[in-house]
C-alpha cells in the first residue's frame, strides 16, 4: 500500500504523536510506503529528534515527511490510501487528484469509549463528487478500530520494570539528580506529570506531601510552571524537570513510574500500556462535553471508586476535591486494588487487535472492492 497521512497539529503534541506512531507502524510492520503531511514541524521536532523544522520534505524511520504548507507540492498526488487524522481535510489540489484514483479514504477519528462509536465505526460517507470517506474510530472493544500498540511492547516494558538499574541509568541520561534516584531506591513513589494548565497541581503536591510514603515528581520542562515553589512544602516530592523526549523514551518514563498523570489521547494510551495506575486529564471541550467522554471511559476502567473519584476531581479542579481524593487513592489497600486494576486493563486491551492491524485489514478489504 502507498498511503498519505494528513495531520494538523491542534493540541501541541497529541495529534502528531498519534500520527507519527501510526505512520511508523504501518511502514515498519506492514511494509506500507507512507507519506506523512504535517503542518507544524516545530511541535513534531519537540517529540522526535532528527526532525528539521524548516524542511519542506525529509525522510525519517522509513517515512516520507512532507511539510503541509499553504502551497503544497502539486506533484504529490493521491495514491492507494488517504488517512486524514481527526477530520483535518486534505488540501484542495490533493483532493482533486483523489477523484482520479478513488483511494481508500479514511477519517481517523478521536478516541472515545462511548457506546455509539461501535455503530459508526467503518461507515462510509458518499460524496457528490463520487469519492467515499470511511470513518474509523479507535476504541476499547472488538467492534471498534482498537488502540495503537507496537509488537513486542509488553515484553520491552516488563524487562525495564524488572530492572531498577536500567531505570536509573535511563533517568540519569535525562539529567535526573542523584537525590531523586536515591529516594526512588529507598522506596519512594515515582509520579510522572504531563498535564494541561488547568490541572490542580498544587493539590496534587500537597497530597503527596501528606502521604507517609515519600515521592518524586517527574515533569517535562514548561509543564505546570508553579511546581518548583509548590514542592518546597515540608514533605513535598522531589521534583525532576525532564527534557521533551522521543516517543520510545516517553514510554520508558511511563513504565518506570508508579502512577502517571497524563493528558490528551496519545499520552493516555501510552500510560494505559504501562500497566500502572493512571490519571487522565481529557482534552477540555465546550459545554463540558469532554466529561461525558470521561465517564464513558470510567465505566469501562476497572479501577476502585477512590481512583475514579480522583480522576473526576483532576478534570474538575473547581470542586477542590483532588487533595482528598488523591490521599484516599494512595491508601495501601486502595493503591493495591488500583495497581491490580491497571494490570487487568492492560491485559484485556492487549488481547484485542491493535489499531494499525485493524486499519491495514480494513484498507485491504476496501482495495478489493475498487
Amino acid at each position: 500500500m502507498q498511503a498519505d497521512i494528513f495531520c494538523r497539529v491542534v493540541d501541541n503534541y497529541g495529534d502528531i504523536g498519534v500520527c507519527w506512531r501510526l505512520a511508523r507502524q504501518l511502514s515498519a510492520v506492514y511494509g506500507w510506503d507512507v507519506r506523512l503531511w504535517v503542518d507544524d514541524l516545530a511541535s513534531f521536532a519537540r517529540i522526535q529528534p532528527g526532525i528539521a523544522a524548516d524542511a519542506a520534505r525529509q525522510q525519517l524511520a522509513g517515512v516520507d515527511i512532507v511539510h503541509w504548507s499553504d502551497t503544497p507540492d502539486a506533484a504529490l498526488t493521491a495514491r492507494d490510501v488517504v488517512i486524514e487524522a481527526f477530520a483535518c481535510d486534505p488540501p484542495d489540489a490533493f483532493l482533486r487528484s483523489m477523484r482520479d484514483v478513488h483511494p481508500a479514504w479514511i477519517n481517523l477519528e478521536y478516541l472515545s469509549a462511548e457506546a455509539w462509536v461501535e455503530s459508526c465505526h467503518g461507515l462510509p460517507s458518499q460524496r457528490p463528487d463520487g469519492l467515499v470517506k470511511h470513518f474509523f474510530f479507535p476504541g476499547f472493544t472488538p467492534a471498534t478500530g482498537g488502540l495503537l500498540r507496537e509488537p513486542g511492547l509488553s515484553a520491552e516494558r516488563d524487562a525495564l520494570q524488572a530492572c531498577p538499574d536500567q531505570q536509573n541509568d535511563f533517568l540519569r541520561s535525562l539529567g535526573v539528580a542523584d537525590a531523586v534516584l536515591a529516594r526512588r531506591q529507598e522506596g519512594g513513589r515515582t509520579v510522572s506529570l504531563f498535564c494541561y494548565p488547568t490541572a490542580p497541581t498544587g493539590d496534587l503536591v500537597s497530597a503527596l506531601a501528606a502521604d507517609p510514603r515519600p515521592s518524586v515528581l517527574l515533569a517535562p520542562e514548561g509543564v505546570a510552571p508553579g511546581l518548583e515553589a509548590a514542592c518546597q512544602t515540608p514533605g513535598g516530592p522531589l521534583l525532576a524537570r525532564l527534557p521533551f523526549v522521543a516517543q520510545p523514551d516517553f514510554d520508558r518514563l511511563l513504565w518506570l513510574s508508579d502512577v502517571n498523570f497524563v493528558r490528551g489521547e496519545d499520552s493516555f494510551i501510552r500510560a494505559a500500556w504501562a500497566a500502572r495506575p493512571l490519571v487522565w486529564q481529557i482534552y477540555p471541550q465546550e459545554q463540558n462535553v469532554h466529561l461525558e467522554k470521561l465517564e464513558a471511559w470510567l465505566a469501562r476502567y476497572p479501577a476502585p471508586d477512590c481512583a475514579q473519584a480522583l480522576i473526576r476531581a483532576w478534570n474538575q479542579p473547581e470542586t477542590g476535591q483532588t487533595h482528598a481524593a488523591m490521599r484516599a487513592a494512595l491508601a495501601p489497600d486502595a493503591w493495591l486494588d488500583w495497581t491490580r486494576a491497571a494490570q487487568a486493563w492492560d491485559a484485556s486491551q492487549a488481547a484485542l487487535p491493535d489499531l494499525a492491524e485493524n486499519l491495514a485489514s480494513f484498507c485491504a478489504e476496501l482495495a478489493k472492492k475498487r
